[in-house]
């Protein structure tokens, strides 16, 4: 193990709670061992996942949240009596790793909840309202500290909670976390004075106008979350542990207004002056550790950082909110390990919190011990699999009910939280199987082949293996995506897999009688029907190396043409989005984090986005537009980048018996590509 990570692996406490090492595994929503939006059960695929994370090394486990009332069936988490004896017989299991486990009890979402358009369907449907209640009240899980506008939803508002439902809470948590105890948990965390969720929205002035003694002054803000740990001490006893996931500073203008890293604003929520005082307080209350980071929903790249946000983006400012406690503090939010390491070492940080790499690659803490770094498979942030949660202009949350449920898988991992979906099966009969095409499709199908017993062999058209996703990779910003791309290559080696490079393949038929893979990708959507056309310079080209002049006009406005637009940005140009849309990245699987991100860096930084405007023709010089109103605009560039789009790339005599995979069979985003590679090769 490289010795600038040894801080990392010292024992520490947590009131008498001792951990094994500094590594937290923070919570996921999806990974949780009561279920998630589903009836209150022992949930199997949960503690495998956690159980795995334990056994290789995590000090500290925390699974997915769980709400002390249920948003589906309105359940109560105190009433399931079975599943607290299922959890009590599955613990020592879970303790001979070493670790500790505490798990997360939440008060709810509030004005955070994430709506869907079915969701807005059954609030504004009399009828359907009332039938709909006893699956799923939404009036009540979207109360709030007062009245407010929901996250994502105008047609959804939340009303101010009453003081019999706060004490209904609190009571909640104290019993949830006895019979947690009674289970064998080591401790519970409550959550959350963070990321603008329930409790947090008491605390929080622009949200909270409440007059009664749960609104207007500090301590009555706080008050909240001071009697869930009086209750849950009192119900428990005083050395049982609980921490508090906790946000240091909001970074948020306002309702629905993030402040971006760096930017210059006035704080509505809670400022560096208010958090000294309130992570003194609250720890004075009884928690017994703070898990930090900070932002709120409102801000959500901030607690859920995108590829665009510095690493350990959080951890100055938690670094100084530890100098106000005695008790341990925990920083999370894109993490380096060697920076925490630092962190730890300096006595300026107890534990370093990971999420997302741990969906990645369960085993990456022991490789990492091990001195294996370059084998650990990366997490790309990109929130595809684990948090795709998306929303722009005119929708609610647009998001099939497959991912709504299915929280905390991974792009870049297709078995995390899908064991009984995916997961290698050796072949009775082993196949030599040709794979065209070198990109991710290509090298996760022959990875898969390779584990399952078969002899895969790759044939790539060009020099390297990678495909579409070395421009994919190519943006400066994207050093995670390199590094996934080192790694399968990695693989690749390390497994021998049978590798052609520069040997393009037209014609099928010399394969005859063999299994084949076709994972051509696709080709850019070239817009024939516009004068000029071809002085346009497309995006893999741009990413790929061909110089653009100073002003640059990308068209199209979705996530690549955004990304590029952004790239252009960074490398001190003067980028101009022309986007058909109403809305930047309107487009499902983009979580609101990552695209909220774009939307508000070009706001502040005055890129010019010109929405619901068609390319009509493109001049030396400039391009001529049409607006939605019909005018016409005139934009003075130097340079024209397409990014218009994607069509499937098959062979052309690709039959029915050939496999198709990735973007040539039909064009969508890592992990379409991923999992598609994983289920086509399980059948092989």
């Amino acid at each position: 193990m490289n010795k600038q990570l040894e801080p990392l692996f010292t024992p520490w406490k947590i009131g008498n709670c001792e951990i094994k090492n500094r590594i937290v595994m923070t919570s996921m929503g999806g990974t949780d061992l009561f279920g998630w939006m589903e009836v209150n059960h022992f949930d199997k695929e949960g503690a495998k996942f956690i159980l795995e994370v334990a056994k290789n090394n995590a000090g500290l486990v925390l699974p997915g949240c769980q709400p002390v009332y249920n948003p589906m069936f309105g359940q109560w988490l105190d009433k399931n009596e079975k599943m607290y004896k299922d959890l009590a017989a599955w613990m020592p299991e879970f303790h001979k790793t070493g670790a500790k486990l505490f798990v997360q009890l939440t008060a709810g979402f509030g004005r955070s909840f994430t709506v869907s358009s079915m969701m807005e369907m059954l609030y504004t449907t009399p009828v359907v309202n009332v039938i709909s209640k006893p699956v799923m009240n939404l009036d009540k899980i979207t109360a709030s500290a007062s009245p407010s506008p929901n996250r994502w939803s105008d047609k959804i508002p939340s009303r101010e909670m009453t003081k019999a439902e706060i004490r209904r809470f609190i009571d909640a948590f104290a019993e949830s976390a006895r019979k947690l105890k009674e289970a064998g948990v080591d401790g519970v965390e409550v959550h959350a004075v963070h990321e603008g969720y329930l409790l947090d929205q008491f605390t929080l002035k622009y949200v909270n106008k409440r007059t009664d003694e749960y609104g207007g002054s500090f301590e009555n803000r706080y008050r909240f979350a001071a009697e869930i740990v009086k209750a849950i001490k009192k119900a428990c006893g005083a050395d049982f542990p609980v921490s508090l996931r906790y946000s240091v500073l909001s970074k948020t203008k306002g309702f629905r207004q993030g402040a971006l890293p760096g930017e210059d604003y006035t704080e509505a929520g809670r400022d560096m002056e208010e958090s000294e005082k309130a992570a003194k307080y609250l720890q004075d209350a009884g928690y017994d550790m703070l898990n930090c980071d900070n932002g709120t929903y409102d801000a959500w790249y901030w607690a859920h950082p995108p590829i665009y946000m510095p690493e350990n983006c959080n951890l100055s400012d938690v670094e100084h909110i530890r100098e106000f406690v005695d008790i341990p503090v925990v920083c999370a939010g894109r993490m380096d390990p060697k920076t925490a390491a630092d962190a730890i070492a300096a006595g300026k940080l107890d534990g370093a919190g990971f999420a997302r790499p741990f969906l990645a690659d369960h085993e990456w803490v022991t490789k990492m011990m091990e001195g294996r770094e370059e084998d650990i498979r990366p997490c790309i942030l990109c929130h595809n699999g684990c948090f795709n949660m998306c929303h722009y202009e005119g929708v609610p949350n647009d998001q099939d009910l497959f991912d709504s449920l299915g929280l905390s898988r991974c792009a870049v991992n297709a078995e995390t939280m899908q064991s009984g979906k995916h997961y290698i099966k050796k072949a009775k009969n082993k196949k030599r199987v040709i794979i065209i095409g070198g990109g991710i499709g290509g090298m996760e199908t022959a990875r898969v082949l390779k584990l399952r017993g078969h002899e895969p062999v790759i044939y790539e058209k060009s020099g390297e293996l990678g495909g579409t996703f070395i421009p994919a990779s190519a943006e400066s910003y994207k050093g995670k995506l390199r590094e996934l791309l080192a790694w399968y290559r990695r693989e690749m080696d390390k497994m021998g897999i049978e590798i052609h490079l520069n040997t393009a393949i037209t014609d099928l038929a010399q394969f005859e009688g063999q299994e084949i893979v076709v994972a051509t990708g696709a080709t850019a959507r070239v817009l024939k029907n516009v004068p000029g056309h071809e002085k346009m310079v497309e995006a893999c080209e741009f990413l790929n190396g061909k110089e653009v002049g100073e002003t640059v006009a990308v068209i199209g406005g979705g996530l690549t043409g955004s990304e590029i637009a952004y790239e252009l940005a960074l490398q001190g140009k003067k980028p101009v989005i022309v986007e058909m849309k109403n809305d930047l990245v309107a487009q499902k699987g983009v979580c609101l984090a990552n695209s909220s991100y774009l939307r508000e860096w070009f706001e502040l930084n005055k890129v010019p986005v010109y929405l619901e405007t068609i390319l009509k023709e493109v001049k030396d010089g400039s391009i001529v537009c049409t607006r939605k109103d019909g005018s016409e605009v005139e934009i003075l560039c130097d340079s024209v980048i397409s990014s218009a789009g994607y069509v499937p790339a098959p062979l052309a005599n690709a039959s029915r018996h050939v496999h198709l995979v990735g973007d040539c069979k039909a064009v969508g985003n890592l992990r379409t590509v991923v999992w598609r590679a994983y289920e086509v090769a399980m059948k092989i």
